[in-house]
């Protein structure tokens, strides 16, 4: 389906929206990929990564090692941080950034809707691909992180808990910029992701990592086989049996894009309330809002 892009945008929207919608997105991820592994000679690699930092903003006061020494471009775009370089909120009620980006979005999926900024709603249900599994989140606080070129690109767990499963959905590859989210209908429904499953102190929670176009793949440290790249093979589902979940403590890697964009939250009623107003730049370890600890009732 064509999304219709409002008059109002400006005629450079929206042309580079419906230039957007035809590009064969998912070739060009897949090229994206394949040119973001390739060795860069070293003597090409400081005026590269520089002139990517340039255009782009990156910090590179933030790198934890010179420029030389990324041999590769996905190398350098999924870089990792110093030690210390985000340290996480102290208070164990704290809920903290999952990563580096902006707080586009949040509220509560009242029957299952969510409504994002700009008007753009999606449900729950189509989200996550699972009408058992969304039911837990129903009324639910979420909120959406919009990662961009610059940003520091791991994603960590928000709160101490354990991976109880997963699932990959495949789809499409739209990009997920302010421009997308405002003239793609339903753009976190249609493109693809991939959906981690925890179990913690404040209930359950579900942590969609979205792709979008230029995203090569996707990667997540509990599962390093199940690498996503783009038009892959769908990676399916599991659920962990009792004893085989993976532990994650707060703030610790979870994942990673290689190459940009969108981090999705969901708590079950009542346990997380985000208290940052949408547009607000975040970074890993903040605080966002708060989460209310309950021991009761949390299932695989």
């Amino acid at each position: 389906m064509v999304a219709r892009m409002s008059s109002k945008l400006p005629v450079s929207d929206r042309i580079a929206a419906e230039i957007l919608h035809w590009l064969p997105k998912q070739a060009f991820s897949r090229g994206m990929g394949w040119a973001s592994r390739l060795p860069v000679p070293r003597p090409l690699r400081d005026p590269i990564y520089r002139g990517f930092a340039w255009r782009f903003g990156v910090d590179l006061s933030e790198l934890d090692r010179p420029l030389t020494e990324f041999g590769r471009f996905d190398e350098f775009f999924c870089r990792p941080l110093p030690d210390g370089a985000r340290p996480l909120a102290a208070s164990d009620d704290a809920l903290i950034s999952p990563c580096d980006g902006v707080l586009s979005g949040y509220g509560l999926s009242t029957g299952g809707l969510c409504i994002h900024a700009k008007g753009q709603e999606y449900t729950v249900a189509g989200l996550l691909s699972d009408e058992a599994m969304a039911a837990r989140f129903i009324g639910g606080q979420f909120a959406t992180i919009y990662l961009a070129p610059h940003n520091y690109h791991r994603v960590h767990s928000p709160l101490r808990g354990e991976v109880i499963g997963y699932r990959h959905i495949p789809g499409a590859r739209y990009p997920v910029n302010p421009l997308s989210v405002r003239t793609v209908p339903r753009l976190f429904m249609r493109n693809e992701r991939f959906c981690t499953y925890l179990r913690s102190g404040c209930g359950n929670v579900a942590l969609v990592m979205v792709a979008a176009t230029g995203v090569g793949h996707i990667t997540v440290n509990y599962e390093p086989q199940l690498a996503t790249p783009a038009g892959g093979p769908d990676r399916g589902a599991c659920s962990y049996e009792r004893g085989q979940e993976k532990p994650l403590e707060r703030g610790e890697e979870l994942g990673m894009f290689h190459l940009g964009s969108t981090v999705i939250l969901l708590f079950e009623p009542g346990r997380a309330h985000i208290d940052l107003p949408v547009g607000t730049t975040v970074r890993l370890g903040q605080q966002i809002g708060q989460v209310s600890h309950h021991n009761q009732g949390l299932s695989s």
